[in-house]
């Protein structure tokens, strides 16, 4: 697994997603759904993906506004599996 906070493609790979924030050891997106109830649907649907990688993001719910944050929590520190998780939430999200 590499280590994305020493690896100089990590800028060049978060470019790729251009719609979440690095801040220290974590990315994070919010995704303004069309309704509470879409934002629930998105959650569910990530909920299956990252179940399916077996990795998890922190997520926050407020009303139609849902953040997800990710790190690998096991080595405490951004990886690979992130942006691929940050990959397939984008797809996700734009999938509606």
């Amino acid at each position: 697994m590499t280590d994305l906070n020493r690896d100089p493609s990590l800028n060049a790979a978060l470019t790729r997603l251009p719609e979440w924030e690095r801040r220290g050891d974590v990315i994070t997106r919010t995704v303004v759904a069309p309704s509470f109830m879409a934002g629930i649907d998105l959650v569910a649907r990530v909920a299956r993906a990252a179940e399916e990688a077996d990795h998890h993001p922190d997520v926050d719910i407020r009303y139609n506004r849902v953040t997800f944050t990710l790190t690998s929590h096991d080595v405490g520190r951004l990886t690979e599996r992130d942006l691929r998780l940050a990959t397939r939430i984008d797809v996700l999200a734009e999938s509606g």
